[in-house]
């Protein structure tokens, strides 16, 4: 397993960095950046554009022509487009996610900005991101940018992950804990 996931994480560096340079080279860097997270935007909210990502049982000109329709439909256009659209000719669509993670990653490295992956029981408000972002960047000493998620099932509170730092105050946690010290006392 772990293998597999060194394999996938390496192919995402190595496309996201060549997005990256292509990017540098014509200019672009703000377009792609803005295209990659709107496409990651559908990503996490339609379980289809999922299926259809990670599934080997559609053929790369059926996942390019649906993508294509997709971009389209969304004002997807030029590098970021054409990105896509190459992963899923090349057969690695199922590491687009890991490639614009990475991207992202290497754009905050170069701008000397860190990433804070911050998963949520409900949206995030536009004052409560900001709040989090003024913590986090007083905290870390350098500016950090919020890659917000959305999973119900934290019940309440924030898991926070910045690097290989997380922490963890979400109430299905908690509950956890008090559910594991229930079962030790009895």
């Amino acid at each position: 397993m772990t293998d597999n996931v060194s394999l996938v994480s390496g192919v995402a560096k190595r496309y996201a960095s060549a997005l990256l340079d292509l990017a540098e080279e014509t200019g672009v860097t703000a377009d792609v950046e803005r295209d990659l997270g709107k496409f990651e935007g559908y990503l996490n909210e339609s379980e289809d554009l999922i299926r259809l990502v990670k599934s080997p049982s559609f053929s790369a000109e059926e996942q390019i022509s649906a993508l294509g329709a997709l971009l389209d439909k969304a004002g997807i256009s030029g590098l970021a487009a054409n990105f896509v659209k190459l992963a899923a000719q090349n057969r690695r669509l199922f590491v687009l996610p890991d490639m614009i993670k990475a991207f992202r990653a290497l754009l905050a490295e170069k701008r000397g900005e860190e990433t804070a992956e911050v998963t949520s029981a409900a949206p995030l408000s536009d004052d409560h991101v900001k709040a989090l972002t003024e913590a986090l960047a007083s905290s870390l000493g350098k500016s950090v940018n919020i890659a917000a998620k959305v999973d119900p099932a934290l019940i309440g509170g924030l898991v926070v992950k910045v690097g290989s730092r997380m922490i963890d105050t979400s109430l299905r946690t908690k509950l956890n804990s008090i559910k594991f010290a229930m079962k030790e006392v009895g």
